[in-house]
């Protein structure tokens, strides 16, 4: 944290050069100095008013409906299965405290992208922390994560459609269909461009869980036959936490819409917007469902319903599966896209070269997805394996490093720690809380990995 730490105050020269940044504007105390606004010299971006392309005009209702497509989604299907894994007491308290919890790391980490303008992704807060090593991995991490995010949201799709179709395709075919959707949508090179489509995207997941609570209290299957504690193996006990753990792993595109909002001081309204949606609409549905569905309820919760409230539902929730997949790969193209020509040309204006790359990135992160899907036998645990070694981080851990990064080198190094003990204890146990959660969830995964291999349950690859 200390010695190989970068920070805007003390970058040399070369540094600056060799990342190609301007790390202007440190901050002393605790007053707004420094803080992003349009056209401040450090801000990713830059000065907009005369590029063909603009980059800054998401408000921060437009950030709440991206942030709610992307969080709330198919993650949410599991949380019945995990209530049903503990407790529905376990299991609910699990949900609502991790829900809050994701609240604060939420503030941390828009305090941290405030008091750093020039900071766009994850890549870049590793920089300031770690240095060219902490870029390469937190950036490389978040390329993977957003990549296998994208192929899991391939996998909702092609469960989808094969529900509705009762199986009359070929389960590849559409894969292939559904990424070729994700694929149109993810290419704008702006997310104020995507955000309209995420409303739909945001109204689908909504309306298809209400609809599938409905549908399981209209033909219920086991109702009233729920557990309220279960003793349970410290794998299967994981695994219920790490679900909602993962139903609340977006922050990893957070930096991303930040530096595309208008006003960015209003990030953690949208922020608010977002944790009280999914904590509340987790909370109900988990619940709902569990009690019509009863002890053994499926992941996805939907295909325990009866076959004509699971097709009306999966049907209803299509448009944010493809949809949320479409700023999964727009993310993973983004960061090297800007990565590439951060204040160049290339990044403001209709270029040749620059809508060849952008569109070369697109189709391989949308290529590279569906072949992880749908070529790789073990992808939901690799996809498991994954968000426990970043989503942990991304979401939980690093914010804690955030706080403990800007007090020391902002505010008065060990003594400004020591003067907010609080804070500290707080910030120190988020950063243990992401390590827990890393390394708890690749044991429950792996753990999970090997019984389902010696069971013989692992598809072929490119399966029908």
């Amino acid at each position: 944290m200390m010695g190989n730490t970068y920070h805007p105050g003390d970058l040399s020269q070369d540094k600056t050069d060799r990342t190609g940044y301007n790390y202007n504007g440190s901050t002393e105390g605790d007053g707004d100095v420094g803080y992003t606004s349009a056209g401040l010299p450090n801000d990713v971006f830059g000065e907009e008013q005369n590029h063909d392309i603009k980059y800054k005009t998401l408000t921060w209702p437009l950030v709440a409906v991206l942030m709610i497509t992307e969080i709330v989604s198919n993650g949410m299907l599991s949380l019945p299965s995990s209530l049903d894994a503990v407790g529905v007491v376990p299991g609910v308290i699990v949900i609502v405290f991790l829900g809050a919890f994701a609240t604060f790391t939420a503030w941390l980490l828009i305090e941290f992208k405030l008091r750093h303008p020039e900071v766009h992704n994850m890549g870049d807060a590793g920089y300031i922390l770690f240095g060219p090593v902490g870029r390469e991995i937190l950036g490389g991490g978040t390329i993977i994560f957003a990549v296998c995010a994208t192929g899991s949201q391939i996998l909702a799709g092609q469960l989808a459609l094969t529900v509705l179709s009762d199986g009359k395709l070929c389960a590849l075919a559409f894969a292939g269909i559904f990424s070729v959707a994700v694929t149109i949508c993810s290419f704008p090179r702006t997310l104020d461009n995507l955000s309209w489509l995420s409303v739909a995207g945001g109204i689908s997941i909504i309306v298809a869980g209400i609809v599938a609570m409905a549908g399981a209290g209209a033909v219920p299957v086991d109702p009233g036959n729920i557990v309220i504690a279960r003793a349970s193996d410290f794998s299967t006990a994981f695994v219920s936490i790490t679900n909602p753990v993962f139903a609340y792993a977006g922050h990893f595109m957070f930096f991303i819409l930040i530096s595309e909002m208008k006003h960015p001081q209003d990030a953690m309204k949208a922020a608010w917007t977002l944790q009280i949606v999914a904590t509340t609409f987790y909370v109900v549905f988990a619940v709902v469902t569990y009690w019509y569905i009863g002890q053994g309820v499926s992941s996805p919760s939907l295909l325990s319903l009866s076959p004509l409230w699971s097709k009306i539902s999966f049907g209803l929730a299509i448009p944010n599966f493809f949809i949320a997949g479409s700023l999964y790969s727009h993310t993973a193209a983004k960061l090297v896209f800007v990565r590439f020509f951060r204040r160049s040309r290339h990044i403001h204006s209709h270029t040749f070269t620059g809508w060849g790359v952008w569109t070369i990135l697109i189709l391989l992160a949308n290529v590279a997805a569906f072949v992880f899907a749908v070529g790789i036998p073990i992808f939901n645990y690799l996809v498991g394996i994954t968000a426990s070694l970043f989503a942990a981080w991304y979401t939980y851990g690093l914010a804690g490093a955030f706080w403990l990064h800007d007090t020391y080198h902002f505010k008065g190094g060990y003594g400004g720690w020591f003067k907010r003990p609080i804070s500290f204890i707080i910030s120190a146990l988020t950063v243990l809380a992401g390590a827990f959660i890393c390394v708890g969830g690749l044991y429950a995964t792996i753990y999970s990995l090997r019984e389902a291999a010696e069971a013989g349950e692992l598809t072929a690859p490119f399966q029908c």
